[in-house]
């Protein structure tokens, strides 16, 4: 049977690399975008080369309606999804005392709450042939209780979006539904870049990241779920 991916955020960046990465497994891919239209579809295209449907689905995640309407259009047309992997995050670095109420809810808006109005609208479809997956891109080091006094409602909403992946992974276990969180350091296109922090000495690749969430999608690992993967090369260890 042919399987259906949904990946957030996809027209460039990681969540290009892991779309790209599933097409090549033979995976029909949905590449979802806000307003990169062109680089979107040439993510389609590039999919498409590889032998598998490829669609391209535009909307803001962030709104509930909009999450809901995107997930069911692409169930619609792919007949179904079996992967959703929740790659869109935005990133905020500033003085947390200089954060404005806006800027909070944007970060917990993008990085928390929309894979939450995501995963639930494409529940249905995850549980509805035993195998199902859901991948959440989280952030190497979040779990740790610590200050991130520049960081904070990043970190926050990164910290959740784990303690969430871990409850919705006990409650779908029994479903065939797995649920995991790959949590990439400072990729090569990170905003930030304080490389001389990584005792790897280098940036992760988009390649690397893609991998990681590769091995929680495949069928043999569907006995691990609730788990958080770093990517980050020992990175805020």
């Amino acid at each position: 049977m042919r399987r259906a991916a949904l990946v957030t955020g996809s027209a460039r960046g990681i969540g290009r690399a892991i779309l790209l990465a599933l097409a090549e497994q033979g995976f029909d891919v949905a590449v979802h975008y806000r307003k990169s239209a062109e680089e979107a579809e040439a993510t389609r295209r590039e999919a498409e080369r590889l032998g598998v449907r490829a669609i391209k689905v535009q909307g803001d995640v962030t709104r509930p309606e909009e999450a809901r309407r995107l997930v069911h259009a692409v169930a619609s047309e792919l007949g179904g999804i079996q992967v959703l992997v929740n790659n869109v995050g935005d990133y905020l670095k500033k003085p947390l005392e200089a954060v404005s109420p806006a800027e909070w809810d944007w970060i917990l808006d993008s990085n928390l709450n929309a894979p939450f109005y995501l995963t639930q609208a494409a529940l249905p479809y995850l549980c509805a042939t035993g195998y199902g997956r859901v991948v959440n891109l989280g952030f190497a080091g979040a779990l740790q209780l610590r200050a991130w006094p520049h960081t904070t409602p990043y970190v926050i909403a990164k910290a959740g979006l784990a303690l969430y992946s871990k409850a919705l992974a006990a409650r779908l276990a029994s479903k065939g539904v797995t649920v995991n969180v790959v949590a990439p350091g400072v990729a090569e296109n990170s905003l930030s870049k304080p490389i001389e922090e990584i005792p790897m000495g280098r940036l992760a690749g988009l390649a690397e990241v893609a991998r990681a969430v590769l091995f929680f999608i495949k069928e043999e690992n569907g006995y691990i779920t609730g788990q958080v993967l770093e990517v980050a090369g020992g990175w805020n260890l």
